[in-house]
């Protein structure tokens, strides 16, 4: 080791502050980007692990395939492995569950058995093509349960719905109507099995599905015999080109159709929505440079705060020979010796501190969600070089800008400090205001602010890199929660029961079963409206502008979905949207769902719009749906005129939105009573929450009425809620993290920035400062930095906001609003963050000696 680096270490040892201060922003730095990237990683693993328990793994589904189209499907360069699989349904014999009158036959090979979810409660699953695995619901829905070894003879085939010959699936509920079933089973094929083994009901079986799970086997020698085949398939490589590959194979081979298991592939940040892919790179490109810049920010504060002290030590060894190369090494080996330090603790740091989150929050996922899976801690080599690769670099450049600067000048400049001091009138001249307005200390802190630029520039600097981080993570947290939210159908219910001759009785009944928490009877209608071209959205005005649809007198033809509630559920409502109830006792009043989101086809996007351009106290006149014998729409008899009493974006349980041309309108049920309806016009439905729907249906159907017809959303409705609190997990966490960042940078730049001003305190003192006068001077320091900083901020904040709005514009679109409340919150916590750094600052130094203190050159 050469002369100059043990002066140099010599020289941190001797500021141990400063250079702990260094260590710890190069620490935080690292361990901020090891546990951001971590995060991510482990999150999307998680959601693989998820999906996969669910629905198994497999990249792409080929459907109805030949032997030959088989063996092309194998040889292709991009397959990995492939799994066989084919279905059917047979009627269930002694079936006591009247929407479940079906076995659904679901046939893998022993690649299938391995990679789809199937869990053996009982004996074992097949290995021939006479073998099943029954599902145990099966058990408790049938008169004479079955049991392993019994032999069953079915007529396995496909549902077919009677009307229109259309094939139905297990994601399509009974097609029956007041106990008429409007399907039949065709294609039928004689089957003797044997039961070898009972499964758990797999989670991939909507709770609706008409038929009970029955596992099959089937191999590729299947195909040979005229049996058409799924095929579903593993790449070998994860690449978005997959779903053209995919495409174009099916195509060139005459494959009928071709699936992608969606979720999965877009969990490993594939999507053939090209919309949706601009939008995950470029918000993953704003976020990363978001991390960057703070990450920069936080080091390189750590260096420049502290230039004072390096110049004067770099100016001493230009006064006994150093060469300006000699000098520039010195600052790096300094960069070095602290990089060396500080990178691998801040890689154990952020993985430790990442761990130690999951600890805390896999039970809380696990309760609330209901899941066995957890968020493991993953690491992956590419974010540990990311992290030590952007650290080095920030190291590099912090340290090369000030040596850069100090081989620049004299030594006597250095030594004395005078690049840093500006003493030129013009530099330090304050408002005569301030004098008057605040007082001599203010006018003192501010003409201390600004006679050393660069110490200022870099407090202020970093207030704005810490204002711009919080503002912007949280407008993106907020965005892509809006985001799902808006991909999201919003059930909030779990079960629906349908008939023509439900009322306000029933309702109390099913309200009472022993696991409902909530009800709502809610009779429904078809109407239309006819809205002027002035009163339409945007969206609608582009359509007509474009010839797509015909006015008809200037007015466009609004289908209505009028609903009516209980009374007990529409006084809830009404209230919950900030109105009373009693509003709307006239019967001539209505409340208006103004706001909808809806899939564009036509640009690939989820669109926020207005469905109406109204106001309250508009009238709306509903006239009833007619059509001539050739089927077309007539203008049918006036129905009512309504008053708009309320708009809003909000619905109630069991309402849906309509979509973009249509409008939903809630009454209470009592108004819909007096409208001029004939019973087969409307449908009564009542829909209900559960703390068990799986057996409140079984209890409901247990009463065999015929009249009614049960939908079950449970397991849907349950997923969407999976994916919002499992963001509001991710994005919190991620705001909370930045939120101790900015914090600590603050801390960091401040505290360092007073410690290297204890010589200048101690003069102010000398000469009589007051310890009044003085805290006065530091407070308004304080609001000059905060100030400043709000200034440069908050438009730089807004500048990124609307580039996160422009990349999540691509697939979702919705007008951009400012966070008022955040930028709010961040105007008050910056000043108290601000005031309470330099006030910690000076209660450490404040009765220091203050001949020592004039003495001191080292921090």
């Amino acid at each position: 080791m050469n002369i100059i680096n043990k002066v140099t270490i010599r020289h941190l040892k001797q500021n141990k502050r400063r250079s702990l201060v260094t260590i710890i922003g190069v620490i935080i730095s690292v361990a901020m980007i090891t546990a951001v990237a971590t995060l991510g990683v482990s999150f999307l693993d998680l959601m693989v692990r998820k999906e996969i328990e669910k629905n198994g793994e497999w990249h792409v589904q080929y459907e109805n395939v030949t032997e030959e189209q088989i063996e092309v499907i194998e040889q292709d360069s991009d397959t990995k492995k492939v799994v066989f699989s084919s279905d059917g349904y047979a009627n269930l014999k002694g079936s006591e569950n009247e929407y479940k009158p079906y076995l659904y036959f679901k046939n893998y090979d022993e690649e299938g058995m391995a990679q789809f979810p199937i869990t053996v409660s009982e004996g074992r699953l097949p290995n021939t093509e006479e073998e099943v695995a029954i599902s145990e619901v099966i058990q408790d829905n049938v008169e004479l349960p079955f049991e392993i070894g019994d032999q069953l003879t079915v007529e396995v085939g496909e549902r077919v719905q009677i009307n229109d010959n259309k094939l139905l699936s297990q994601m399509d509920s009974l097609q029956i109507n007041e106990g008429e079933i409007f399907e039949k089973l065709d294609n039928l094929e004689s089957k003797t099995v044997t039961i070898v083994g009972v499964i758990k009901r797999p989670d991939w079986e909507p709770a609706w599905s008409p038929g009970y799970t029955v596992i099959g086997y089937v191999d590729k020698a299947s195909a040979a015999e005229g049996q058409a085949l799924d095929v579903f398939v593993l790449v070998s490589k994860l690449e978005s080109e997959l779903f053209d590959h995919a495409n174009i194979l099916a195509n060139m081979n005459g494959i009928d159709g071709v699936q992608f298991n969606s979720e999965l592939l877009r969990y490993y940040g594939l999507t053939d929505n090209d919309n949706l892919r601009v939008t995950l790179f470029s918000l993953a490109a704003i976020i990363m440079l978001i991390i960057l810049i703070g990450s920069v920010a936080l080091i390189y504060n750590a260096f420049a705060i502290s230039v004072s002290e390096r110049a004067r030590h770099l100016g001493m060894l230009s006064s006994v020979g150093a060469t300006k190369k000699q000098k520039r090494n010195s600052v790096f080996f300094e960069g070095a010796v602290i990089g060396i330090i500080s990178i691998p603790i801040g890689l154990l740091a952020g993985l430790g501190g990442i761990g130690l989150t999951f600890v805390f929050i896999n039970p809380l996922i696990e309760n609330a969600l209901n899941i066995t899976e957890k968020l493991e801690l993953v690491v992956t080599p590419a974010s540990l070089i990311m992290a030590s690769g952007i650290s080095i670099l920030t190291i590099f450049i912090s340290t090369y800008v000030p040596a850069k600067k100090a081989s620049k000048i004299s030594a006597i400049d250095a030594m004395r400090q005078t690049q840093d001091i500006k003493l030129a009138e013009k530099n330090v001249k304050t408002s005569k205001w301030v004098r008057k307005v605040f007082g001599l200390e203010a006018e003192i802190g501010l003409k201390n602010v600004k006679r050393n630029r660069k110490r200022y520039l870099a407090t202020v600097f970093s207030l704005v890199i810490s204002i711009v981080l919080f503002l912007s993570v949280t407008y993106f947290t907020d965005g892509l929660k809006k985001s799902l939210e808006m991909s999201q159908k919003n059930n909030q219910f779990d079960l629906q029961i349908s008939g023509n001759d439900l009322d306000e009785v029933d309702l109390m009944n099913y309200a009472q079963l022993e696991q409902v928490k909530k009800t709502s009877l809610i009779k429904y209608a078809q109407a239309e409206a006819f809205i002027e071209s002035d009163r339409l959205p945007e969206q609608l005005t582009a359509q007509w502008e474009n010839s797509e649809t015909v006015l008809e007198d200037g007015k466009y033809r609004y289908y209505v979905d009028l609903q009516g509630l209980d009374e007990a559920s529409f006084k809830a409502y009404a209230e919950e949207i900030g109105f009373e109830a009693d509003t709307f006792a006239d019967n001539l009043k209505a409340i208006v769902i103004d706001q909808i989101s809806y899939d564009d086809a036509a640009s690939g996007k989820i669109i926020e719009t207005k469905t109406i351009n109204t106001e309250v106290g508009d009238e709306l006149e509903l006239h009833k749906i007619l059509y001539s014998e050739t089927d077309e729409p007539l203008e049918g008899e006036l129905l009512t005129t309504f008053e708009i009493a309320a708009l809003t974006d909000q619905v109630p349980m069991g309402i849906q939105k309509a979509g973009l041309g249509g409008l939903t309108i809630i009454i209470p049920k009592t108004t819909f009573d007096q409208l001029n309806y004939a019973e087969e016009e409307g449908l009564t439905s009542i829909y209900a929450t559960s703390s068990d729907p799986m057996a409140t249906q079984a209890v409901i159907e247990e009463q065999n009425d015929t009249n009614i017809q049960i939908y079950n959303i449970y397991q849907q409705r349950q997923q969407e809620e999976q994916m919002i609190i499992l963001m509001s997990v991710f994005t919190y966490g991620f705001i909370t993290l930045i939120s101790l960042i900015s914090i600590a940078n603050i801390f960091n730049t401040i505290s360092t920035s007073i410690s290297l001003r204890k010589r200048e305190f101690a003069m102010l003192r000398s000469v009589g400062m007051t310890p009044t006068g003085f805290n006065k001077m530091i407070c308004y320091e304080s609001l000059f930095y905060g100030g400043k900083a709000l200034a440069y901020g908050l438009p730089i904040s807004i500048a990124v906001m609307l580039a996160m709005h422009r990349s999540l514009g691509y697939t979702f679109q919705y007008e951009f609003s400012l966070p008022w409340m955040s930028f709010l919150f961040t105007i008050v916590v910056i000043f108290l963050i601000v005031g309470a750094a330099m006030l910690y600052s000076i209660i450490k130094i404040k009765n220091a000696n203050i001949i020592e203190s004039l003495k001191q050159e080292n921090a």
